[in-house]
């Protein structure tokens, strides 16, 4: 079947879709189903199938739907992927941040360029996918809580384990400029806790004050970050070439003459190789449980150190003959690779066995920042992308 092509009408609507999707305010750790609800139906009225994974509270949803191939022929199918979480906002913006706002060939709004844009672009083509005699399937993956370590992703991950969906190639649509990146560093982020007792300050041998062992614990990590320094690999292609660490916070204590009872840690990593993440959670749980909480312990018995593993993010590692670099590469022109310093969700597809590149419109220049705009140019080359996509799904 012969489908028409009007560019100039799809970048239309997929600017009317990002107003409609800037309109949610999916900031993470919030309720995104109303966002999710809004791309299943559009998507269904097109004969999309499609499948939700959900949050423990089971406001937080991931969407995997598909526009099935026509002829199955064994091609590997396409995965369109983005988050549908953004950042929180100010009250420094000088537009509604949840409202689309067009002026100087830039479209403002919360999640306009991280990543929204890919999303809408990906929504204004499903009419044509769905009319096109597609050689392969094509699936729409839109996660929740992406900038939160990753949390959601990985619930979808598994799901596609279940259902033996573990091929294929995943354009993960983060703001690239269109440019094809093929690797970045992992990043874990913890945050760990001290419980200690309660006192007079003009008493500190009756107490056991959390800040002071909170302190003794991040010099450790401080201390643990030049280690990781020495194990650079010598070929990296990062920068920095090595593995990562800082203390974000310290937080704990409630008056000067109080002994603190509490106090947290919060603190993450960027390991180049996964190694690195092993080695400094094996040390740095070494320290706290054989050096720290005993000498805590000596005072109060009920002393404790508890680490919670807010998000565990996998790297996405360079692979020499990617099948996705080369299937985007022949889309675009650009035989260029790129690395970058963020994380994304695509070193989680690439664990089970998916052919991933990130690649989408938009900077990243513009990400998190007041006044969040994409340039109305990147989206129009992100439907050329798009219909470059379809030429090479489409039965011949």
């Amino acid at each position: 079947m012969s489908t028409e092509i009007n560019l100039d009408e799809l970048y239309n609507n997929s600017i009317k879709i990002l107003s409609d999707l800037i309109g949610f305010k999916t900031i993470s750790g919030e309720d995104n189903s109303n966002l999710i609800n809004y791309c299943e139906n559009y998507l269904h009225n097109f004969g999309a199938t499609s499948f939700k994974t959900f949050d423990d509270e089971k406001k937080r949803v991931n969407l995997f739907a598909t526009i099935k191939a026509k002829k199955s022929n064994g091609i590997k199918p396409i995965i369109l992927s983005g988050h549908t979480d953004t950042v929180p906002v100010s009250k420094s913006w000088s537009t509604d941040p949840f409202k689309a706002t067009i002026k100087e060939e830039k479209l403002y709004g919360r999640g306009s360029c991280d990543m929204k844009g890919f999303i809408a672009c990906t929504l204004a083509f499903a009419p044509i996918y769905s009319k096109t005699d597609l050689n392969r399937d094509i699936h729409f993956s839109f996660t929740f809580d992406e900038e939160t370590a990753c949390i959601g992703a990985p619930i979808l991950i598994k799901e596609l384990k279940k259902r033996n969906i573990n091929e294929g190639i995943c354009i993960v649509g983060e703001p690239t400029k269109m440019k094809i990146i093929d690797a970045h560093k992992g990043c874990y982020e913890y945050t760990t806790y001290f419980e200690g007792l309660a006192g007079h300050s003009s008493m500190p041998h009756k107490g056991v004050s959390a800040v002071e062992f909170a302190t003794k614990y991040s010099n450790k990590l401080i201390e643990l970050r030049e280690e990781l320094k020495k194990r650079s690999p010598k070929d990296s292609i990062f920068d920095p070439p090595f593995s990562t660490l800082q203390v974000g916070g310290i937080f704990g204590g409630i008056a000067h003459n109080v002994i603190a009872d509490k106090c947290h840690v919060e603190w993450e990593t960027r390991p180049v190789i996964k190694e690195d993440g092993i080695f400094l959670n094996q040390e740095i749980d070494k320290y706290a449980n054989e050096v720290l909480l005993p000498e805590m312990r000596k005072v109060f018995t009920n002393s404790r150190i508890t680490k919670k593993i807010i998000g565990e993010v996998a790297g996405f590692n360079r692979v020499l003959n990617s099948e996705a670099c080369e299937f985007v590469s022949s889309l675009t022109g650009d035989n260029s690779r790129e690395v970058v310093s963020f994380g994304t969700e695509a070193g989680l597809f690439q664990e089970i066995g998916i052919s991933t590149v990130v690649c989408g419109p938009g900077s990243i220049e513009q990400a998190h920042k007041v006044d969040e705009f994409i340039e109305l140019s990147e989206l129009k080359k992100c439907i050329k992308f798009l219909d470059g996509i379809r030429e090479k799904s489409s039965i011949n």
